[in-house]
């Protein structure tokens, strides 16, 4: 079985994508996809997210604003501490940081970050960063206040080797998306070759990112496929192991997944 850990299942639900969550799911299934962590970005979507995982056996969520959407009034502790408590809840986020859009408000962005991973860390979950031209301050915030021992996951990594063993060494685990099928991402591909299967995940981002060879159309869960099969290739291995690995690193990271 293959877990896709981080899609956007109200997005590809929405009016503009206009796809049927049953198909989704049992499109997935028929892959080989067997669960998938639907990721909550604003406070706007928090409610569909939470209404998807809690109809569908094989979907978790997650509860949090990103760091593009951390406009207007600041999420406090107790508001994701509320949100955490939901079932089917297994993670914080997702959260970080993101230069390349909206460098002007690195501060909000980093106060609210770090109100996510204080969060996390007194609701005992991992949390799920994004990250994007903000190595220096994404691995500070991080060292300051992550919980070290849930930790969490870099998701849809592309940043250099340096900053997954960083990462690594404060118990975070490094999730690869679609774009390590892209012919323009060599240098990330070495990345996949030199990070350990244990500490990996895979994931689609969907509607976004989709792998080739389905480039350039709506991503969705059961593509997640195609990455594993891109790690197997990379990493010379069975797509059968990596499979193992993926999904028993999920429900590590995850816990309350394992429960629910």
């Amino acid at each position: 079985m293959l877990i896709d850990s981080h899609c956007h299942l109200d997005y590809l639900t929405s009016p503009d994508v206009g796809m049927d969550i049953h198909a989704i799911l049992q499109t997935a299934a028929a892959a080989g996809v067997g669960r998938m962590l639907t990721v909550a970005v604003d406070r706007e979507n928090q409610s569909r997210v939470l209404a998807h995982a809690q109809a569908h056996e094989q979907v978790f969520a997650s509860v949090g604003i990103h760091p593009s959407s951390c406009a207007g009034e600041p999420v406090s502790v107790a508001e994701l501490l509320a949100l955490a408590a939901q079932p089917k809840v297994v993670a914080i986020g997702e959260t970080g940081l993101d230069y390349y859009h909206g460098a002007e408000h690195a501060d909000r962005q980093q106060q609210s970050f770090v109100t996510h991973l204080q969060a996390a860390s007194r609701a005992g979950l991992p949390v799920i960063v994004h990250t994007r031209d903000a190595r220096e301050d994404t691995l500070r915030l991080l060292a300051a206040h992550a919980d070290p021992i849930h930790a969490g996951v870099m998701h849809c990594f592309t940043e250099s080797l340096e900053m997954a063993r960083a990462a690594m060494e404060m118990n975070f685990m490094i999730s690869f998306s679609g774009i390590i099928t892209f012919r323009s991402a060599a240098a990330l591909r070495e990345v996949v070759r030199a990070v350990p299967l244990d500490r990996m995940l895979v994931e689609t981002d969907s509607p976004y990112l989709a792998p080739v060879p389905h480039r350039g159309r709506t991503n969705e869960p059961r593509h997640v496929l195609h990455v594993a099969e891109a790690v197997a290739a990379i990493k010379q291995i069975p797509l059968e192991e990596v499979a193992t690995a993926t999904t028993a690193n999920f429900y590590r990271l995850f816990p309350r997944a394992v429960a629910a």
